[in-house]
Parts: C-alpha cells; sequence; structure tokens
C-alpha cells in the first residue's frame, strides 16, 4: 500500500482523484503497478492489470482508492479486476464520491472477492485532500495563502508589501502554487499588480495552476500578464475578456464566495490558493470556505498600524474560530505556520 500511495502522487489528475495500484502474485512478488494520470486516461487498477497479464489470476490487488463501479470515460474497474481472476482486493480508504461510495466493495464481494478496507487509510485520504474535500462538500479545498509582519500587517498604509518576507519564504510559496490547481486573485490585484500567478521554481514543471480572477463592479484591464495563461474569470454579469472562460455567479458587487468556490470546482479546480487581498480573504473567511492557511510570518516589525490580513470587523472574541495549527518551521529568517 505504501508503493501503491507513493504511485498515486506522481501525476496531477483533477477533477479525478488520485490513485495508485499494485498487483501482488500468490508468491508476495509485485507482478504488475499503475497510477492513473487524468481525465480520459487508463485507471490505476487497469494498468496494473494490463501490466500483469495472466499473472493477474489468484492475485491481490492493493489501490489507494475503492475501485469505480460506474460507467465515465472508461468501464468499471470493478468488472476488470474480476475477470483479470484477482481474489483480494486491499482498499486504502472508501470512494466519498456517491456514484461509488460502497458500491465498488459490495459489487466485488457479491462477486466472491475478498475485499480488506482501510489499510492506511488516512495516508491514502492525505494522496488528495482536495478530491475528498469536493466529493464531500462540492466545493474545492480552499487554501489560505498570507504574509505578514510579524505584528501583524500584510502592508503598510500607503500599500507597500514587497517585500515583507524573504526570498526563501517567496520561493516556498511558488512551491505551494506548483501543488494547486489554481490560484485565486481579485480583480483589485490584477489592476495594482498585474501579477503572473505562476509557480516559478526550478521543480515546477510544465504543470502549472490555473489563474482565477474574482471580477468586482469595476472593468477588467484588457492588458495584462494573465490573459496569456487561459484564466477563469468569475463575475456577476457577462464581461468581456481577451481570453480565458467566464462563469457568472450570483452576487451584487462581488460574486458570493460560495457561488464562486462552486463554479472553481466546476471547471475542475478542487484544490486552489487564495492570494487574494484582504477584502476577498475576509469575505471568503467568513463565509467559511477557507478550510486551510499557509501564514508566513516575518522577521520583520512593522512598528504601527498597517493593512490587516482581514477586511472586516472583528468586533468580539466570541467572533474566533479556533484552528489546528499543523506545523511551524523557519524559512530563512521567517516563520511558516500551517493550520486547518
Amino acid at each position: 500500500m505504501w508503493r501503491a500511495i507513493e504511485l498515486a502522487t506522481q501525476h496531477r489528475t483533477h477533477p479525478n482523484p488520485r490513485v495508485g495500484a499494485v498487483l501482488v502474485d500468490r508468491a508476495g512478488q509485485v507482478v504488475g503497478e499503475g497510477s492513473h494520470q487524468g481525465v480520459g486516461r487508463p485507471h490505476a487498477e487497469v494498468i496494473a492489470l494490463e501490466q500483469a497479464g495472466e499473472r493477474a489470476r489468484g492475485s491481490t490487488l492493493y489501490v489507494t482508492l475503492e475501485p469505480c463501479v460506474h460507467h465515465g470515460n472508461s468501464p468499471p474497474c470493478v468488472t476488470a479486476i474480476v475477470a483479470a481472476g484477482v481474489t483480494h482486493v486491499v482498499v486504502g480508504v472508501i470512494d466519498p464520491d456517491q456514484r461509488v461510495s460502497g458500491k465498488g466493495i459490495s459489487w466485488l464481494t457479491d462477486a466472491k472477492v475478498e475485499v480488506t478496507v482501510g489499510e492506511l487509510a488516512d495516508e491514502a485520504e492525505a494522496v488528495d485532500p482536495g478530491y475528498f474535500h469536493h466529493r464531500r462538500t462540492g466545493l474545492p479545498r480552499v487554501t489560505l495563502k498570507t504574509a505578514m509582519t510579524l505584528d501583524g500587517s500584510v502592508a503598510a498604509l500607503d500599500g507597500s508589501s514587497q517585500w515583507i518576507t524573504s526570498e526563501e519564504s517567496r520561493l516556498d510559496a511558488h512551491v505551494l502554487r506548483s501543488e494547486m490547481d489554481a490560484v485565486v486573485v481579485g480583480a483589485g490585484t490584477l489592476r495594482s499588480d498585474d501579477p503572473e500567478l505562476s509557480a516559478r521554481h526550478p521543480e515546477a514543471g510544465d504543470t502549472q495552476p490555473r489563474p482565477v480572477i474574482i471580477a468586482g463592479a469595476g472593468e477588467l484591464p484588457t492588458e495584462a500578464q494573465l490573459w496569456r495563461r487561459d484564466p477563469l474569470v468569475i463575475a456577476t454579469r457577462a464581461v468581456e475578456i481577451p481570453s480565458g472562460d467566464l462563469a457568472v455567479v450570483a452576487g451584487e458587487d462581488h460574486p458570493d464566495p460560495v457561488a464562486a468556490a462552486r463554479a472553481i470546482a466546476d471547471a475542475g479546480l478542487l484544490d486552489v490558493l487564495l492570494e487574494g487581498g484582504p477584502t476577498m480573504a475576509g469575505a471568503w473567511w467568513r463565509a467559511g470556505i477557507i478550510t486551510r492557511g499557509v501564514l508566513y510570518l516575518a522577521g520583520k516589525v512593522g512598528g504601527g498600524v498597517g493593512i490587516g490580513p482581514f477586511a472586516g470587523s472583528f468586533s468580539s472574541l466570541s467572533e474566533a474560530r479556533e484552528v489546528n495549527i499543523r506545523s511551524v518551521r523557519n524559512v530563512g529568517l521567517d516563520l511558516r505556520i500551517e493550520f486547518e
């Protein structure tokens, strides 16, 4: 199962899940391995079965996610497993997709295949947290990324913020971007910073997060770097855009955060990084759709009142929400704090 988990992490597959599979014969020898590579590509189980051929008969299949039982771009994996003569299937975690969610396991047991469920379940789910969050909530997993001074300002009152954090933290943030399906900013950031929103570090490779623009009431600039990168624009009305896709959602001056997040997921973007300014961060936080945060706490002290990470009022301590701090580590002169 550890090997299946390792295989599952090798590809970006959203909106499909990351899945790895390992086939072991009666003698304990690995006879097939596979990992899903994305929409329209063979599933991990099928790749492992084809690699094994006749050696699959009487074997045990280790797979990170419950085999599918529905017809999509590919036939159900359960039928291929039974047809190949696999006698035991070890499943890491049940698929939360309602089209599967236990049905694959029931189908296999009805076909007299022994099934074991829950082998390294937490680790198997951790392979693809965006997929699991989406299938359970209908929304993408939203990670807030922000950088602030030690005394809590993301910018000075004049709006200057480059650079609060160290070069090492900025590189780490690009690594974080490279792990995401999309990077989300508001139209204000687009107008003021003209960002590229790409992952710029040596290991990023060709897979880049898709830029998403949350449009407000103002006009979008027609000349911006993002138009070269096939952005998704989310607005409350039809607007002209030079390139990319437009999703019109509910909202008044700004798109409703939940409706915007749902539109992002509908575009197949299940794990997204929110890099908008305090106005957007505050609105999305109050909507309850930010489920993870990565905070870079700089080795700098502003020494006065600057601009905080969230716009809006914090009137009473009862309004604060508890979070679980998952990790704290030094990055250059700064601290990187991850919470959920």
